[in-house]
């Protein structure tokens, strides 16, 4: 890890707990439906407006969360390493919601390869896995638990 990554790493987590405490999106709730009003929640500013370091942040951010998927810190790390802020923008507009579909789908694969698994969950499984990444994401953050019961 190049020494500046290593920095704006260290800096991105230390301040991300204070940032996001403080920010009126944190008391609404946890919803947020596409990286655009993730970055805008926590900076305020659209990813269009944001500087180059503030891109950086925002891609530092993702790349803390202990939620990301491989795919998502595969594409952070080449848009960090590509380095130029329309490759930063690129990734917080769209390569970080198909990083997220293409991780959402792996752990679909896994529910599905499951044995132990209900019918009705296999059933919503197989028909949630080739939905959009927002049916992706709903299904692994809500769907697979209203199955059932």
């Amino acid at each position: 890890m190049r020494p500046t990554r290593a920095a704006l790493l260290v800096a991105a987590t230390a301040l991300t707990p204070a940032l996001l405490l403080t920010t009126p999106a944190f008391a609404t709730g946890p919803t947020v439906t596409s990286v655009s009003t993730t970055v805008m929640a926590t900076s305020e500013t659209p990813v269009d407006e944001m500087s180059e370091d503030d891109l950086r942040i925002a891609i530092l951010r993702i790349l803390a969360d202990q939620d990301s998927g491989k795919a998502v810190v595969r594409e952070a790390n080449k848009a960090l390493d590509n380095g130029s802020p329309e490759a930063l923008r690129a990734f917080l507009k769209t390569g970080y919601r198909l990083a997220q579909a293409e991780d959402d789908r792996v752990a679909i694969s896994r529910i599905l390869a499951d044995p132990t698994i209900s019918d009705a969950l296999r059933a919503a499984a197989g028909n949630a896995i080739d939905g959009t990444p927002e049916e992706l994401r709903y299904f692994i953050e809500v769907g697979q638990y209203e199955v059932d019961g």
